[in-house]
């Protein structure tokens, strides 16, 4: 045992975090939050907690009931299926719930109602505050910066870095880019990726894609597939064109998938 009690032995801290995942979390915002519907904030609040359920992998805001500008309707008691993903993800829908408490609808003063749009977990630490179902709302804020894709995790961030090792990709005998001077990206709990100059890039030999994606960290993804011969490999790599301020240094950038293509590095 420790001086203090708890067990010897220092912590890994990845680890760790990793053992929780199936565990009902959470933790303060310590800034004000807002959501907004219909022109107005639905939600208003400096006590807002960053919540994970069981097996979620990205969190959601709950809002204190008192802080809502809206009243909860129609309350279902919920109770989890007792078969679920393992991993629940953004794709995986706000109503797919992993702990037990009470949907309810929100009905706006101007009487329109966001069907299924709040859950209250019946865990002690968290019955005063309404989860809220992040689509359901026409833009959300941290003080008076727009947050996009889902709440800021406090405990993930990302890291661009300048670097000089020599990055390759290719498919086949065909080299798609080259580069002496990538920036590496790293964020928390995600693999490392190899952002690389424009002019490194064979762009004569990519084609833009319709596919847009969003990060809370970076921005909206602009994709690019490639066409050699007969094969065709679909957004094989992406950009941000116009990133969020964490991503600045990868603006314009491409990137490439390392499942889809060869990425040599050293």
């Amino acid at each position: 045992m420790g001086m203090d009690g708890t067990e010897a032995g220092a912590i890994d801290m990845e680890r760790q975090q990793r053992r929780l995942t199936g565990r009902l979390r959470w933790a303060g915002a310590h800034r004000r939050v807002r959501a907004f519907a219909e022109g107005r904030a639905v939600a208003d609040s400096r006590d807002t907690r960053i919540v994970w359920e069981p097996g979620r992998v990205v969190a959601q805001y709950a809002v204190p009931i008192a802080d809502l500008d809206a009243e909860l309707v129609d309350g279902e008691p919920f109770v989890p299926a007792d078969r679920l993903p393992g991993v629940l993800t953004p794709r995986n829908p706000f109503a797919m719930h992993s702990t037990t408490g009470t949907a309810w609808s929100l009905r706006l003063p101007s009487g329109a109602v966001l069907a299924g749009a709040a859950f209250v977990p019946d865990d002690p630490a968290l019955s005063a505050h309404a989860l809220l179902d992040w689509r359901a709302f026409d833009e959300w804020r941290e003080e008076d910066e727009v947050v996009v894709g889902h709440p800021h995790d406090p405990f993930q961030r990302i890291d661009c870095l300048a670097s000089d090792q020599h990055v390759v990709v290719r498919t086949g005998d065909v080299v798609l880019a080259e580069t002496t001077r990538p920036v590496l990206l790293r964020e928390t709990h995600l693999q490392d990726r190899w952002y690389i100059p424009r002019a490194d890039v064979r762009m004569d030999l990519l084609v833009p894609s319709d596919s847009r994606t969003v990060c809370a960290y970076k921005g909206t993804a602009s994709y690019w597939s490639t066409a050699l011969g007969d094969r065709v490999i679909s957004d094989v790599a992406w950009s941000y064109e116009t990133p969020l301020h964490d991503g600045a240094p990868i603006g314009g950038m491409l990137c490439f998938y390392d499942d889809r293509v060869t990425v040599e590095v050293g």
